[in-house]
């Protein structure tokens, strides 16, 4: 015992003597918010505890209502974010299927119409027409003989033609010849004949051209089809008679003639008519030295029966001619509503026949312009209407005449 206490003692000395371990630090005291975080963590699990249901129902809710939150959230940011992105990808997918869809229906077409333009170049038919040629050697002279034309097609809204025959030589078209006009007819009869008086030497390198004309008398003339024969492919040794198809062929490019000033003057108690021809201007030029030497010719019908004709001076080397000459004719009241004033614009040949120009036409049956000046002419008695007028082919004037007034 004694041996045991002695031995504590000794240690008890030797302590004090010993070096004194450091104190441990002491433990950092907690923040305000970890601090309230465990208190609300602690709140919240005993508020748990007292709900009257199992953890692994809470738990089962809690993931629930975390999906329900992230679908909803994807939802929006798909409308906002993405909505734009799919409205352009749509439109370009909407805007290929029609590019695909036209270029689609545009080769169908394509397709399509080939077959069927083949099929009017099988079908188209103009109709077919019977003339005679000849040549008589001993007076220099080509005799063409336009006899009939059979399955014209049909012009007109009716259903029916109005078909004439114009013949000429290319490349030289001053020398024109027409047939007369047959009314509402597909399949008409002329039995008409010209005679060009062209040396046969010269016959080789000139074309004669056959084109049936559908008549129109308020508008332009419609082509229905032609026949050219080169001269140079034919044997005239003997006379030809033939039936030949007629192709499509477009109206020759109206070529510009000039315009010419008419003033008229009626007085109904005298029955006075005064025709002045004023001026003309842009000519056509006729000569080798691109002038002409042009005068007019004044014709007047009634009722399509010549009555009277007067002519002006020659205005030499000149395509704007200004004449300032009165004619008087005396017409009765009566018969004034019937009569025609016909303008020709010549141009002067010495040495051989003179060449028209142009033409115009002024008072019955008339349309356009002519008429309108006739017209304003009679409301107006004993005062000059003066007018500007186009001419025209003569034989285009000379066809409308033919043909019957409406």
């Amino acid at each position: 015992m004694r041996l045991v206490s002695l031995q504590q003692r000794v240690r008890r000395a030797a302590e004090p003597e010993a070096e004194p371990a450091p104190a441990p630090a002491p433990p950092a005291p907690p923040s305000h918010h970890s601090h309230n975080f465990l208190n609300m963590k602690n709140k919240f699990f005993n508020e748990l505890g007292h709900l009257p249901m199992p953890m692994w129902a809470i738990g089962a809710i809690v993931v629930v209502g975390l999906a329900l939150v992230g679908c909803f959230a994807f939802c929006i940011y798909k409308k906002c974010l993405g909505g734009k992105k799919k409205a352009k990808k749509v439109r370009e997918r909407k805007a290929g299927r029609r590019r695909r869809k036209k270029e689609g229906e545009g080769e169908e077409d394509a397709e399509e119409a080939k077959p069927e333009e083949g099929e009017e170049k099988e079908q188209e038919f103009f109709g077919k027409l019977e003339y005679t040629l000849d040549y008589n050697f001993t007076d220099n002279q080509l005799i063409v003989g336009i006899l009939q034309a059979q399955d014209l097609p049909a012009m007109d809204i009716g259903g029916t033609s109005d078909p004439y025959v114009k013949v000429y030589m290319l490349p030289d078209k001053k020398k024109k010849f027409e047939t007369k006009v047959q009314r509402k007819n597909l399949c008409p009869v002329f039995n008409e004949t010209f005679i060009f008086k062209i040396p046969f030497n010269d016959l080789a390198g000139q074309t004669l051209v056959l084109q049936v004309f559908d008549f129109d008398r308020f508008g332009k003339h419609d082509v229905i089809g032609e026949i050219k024969i080169p001269m140079n492919s034919i044997d005239l040794g003997q006379p030809i008679h033939e039936w030949k198809d007629l192709v499509g062929g477009e109206k020759e490019e109206q070529e510009k003639l000039g315009d010419i000033c008419i003033s008229l003057r009626y007085v109904p108690t005298s029955g006075k008519l005064t025709v002045c021809v004023m001026e003309a201007k842009n000519l056509k030029k006729m000569d080798v030295g691109g002038l002409s030497d042009p005068f007019v010719k004044v014709v007047l019908q009634h009722n399509g029966k010549r009555l009277k004709k007067k002519k002006t001076t020659v205005k030499q080397n000149t395509l704007n001619p200004y004449f300032n000459e009165s004619f008087s004719f005396e017409i009765p009241f009566a018969q004034i509503q019937k009569i025609q004033v016909l303008i020709t614009v010549y141009d002067y040949d010495k040495l051989g026949s003179n060449d028209a120009i142009g033409k115009c036409w002024i008072g019955y049956g008339a349309s356009g312009v002519g008429l309108r000046h006739w017209s304003d002419m009679l409301a107006n008695p004993r005062r000059p209407v003066a007018q500007w007028h186009t001419l025209q082919p003569e034989e285009e004037v000379d066809a409308a005449l033919k043909a019957p007034i409406r």
